[in-house]
């Protein structure tokens, strides 16, 4: 005759489930201060990033419609916007978007609006500082002038190069209209990333 042995049934003690638990929380409380300065760090990627597409998406309509394109920093979105030199919202149009940026795109309705890109968008706590508020790109590619983009996140904290944590970026546009991202902290002159 076949016996049946009886087992134990499989599972956690409450020891072990505490245990876990509070290896757990440990673990959580020290990579919290981390993840925190990630976030903050991906948000500032993520302006540079749309400033550099914004940039070169001016300059590629310039040299697709063979006229002048500018790339603007707004303050904001509705039909109260001003051009600024510090923000992170921008507005690439044929014309100036001043009191317009409400407006769709559209080759019809003035200020001829391309694209706009909101700086609430996956970036809110970003600064765009710039050494002035609007770029024009000419039907040949080039720029009005020399610009420089510094992004920062004041609400992390300092950037890396004045002795804080924040890997701040900085976004170039030179006359010929070339369109760069490069960091400010890095310091050593054959390094690709250096500003």
């Amino acid at each position: 005759m076949l016996m049946r042995r009886h087992s134990r049934s499989q599972g956690f003690t409450i020891v072990e489930l505490l245990v876990t638990v509070t290896v757990l929380g440990i673990v959580l409380m020290l990579g919290l201060p981390n993840l925190s300065a990630w976030l903050q760090n991906t948000q500032i990627r993520n302006s540079a990033e749309a400033t550099v597409s914004g940039l070169q998406l001016a300059r590629t309509e310039a040299l697709r419609r063979n006229r002048q394109v500018r790339f603007n920093l707004v303050d904001t979105l509705d039909a109260s916007c001003n051009l600024v030199a510090t923000g992170a919202s921008w507005v690439v149009s044929m014309a100036d978007p001043t009191g317009k940026c409400n407006v769709d795109p559209s080759d019809t309705t003035d200020p001829f609006v391309v694209q706009k890109r909101s700086g609430q968008d996956g970036s809110q706590n970003v600064i765009v500082n710039a050494s002035a508020s609007s770029v024009f790109f000419n039907g040949l590619g080039s720029a009005s002038a020399p610009i420089q983009f510094a992004v920062t996140n004041p609400a992390g904290g300092t950037c890396q190069q004045f002795g804080g944590t924040m890997r701040c970026l900085q976004v170039n546009v030179s006359a010929s209209g070339s369109v760069r991202m490069c960091d400010p902290a890095v310091t050593d002159a054959t390094d690709p990333r250096k500003c």
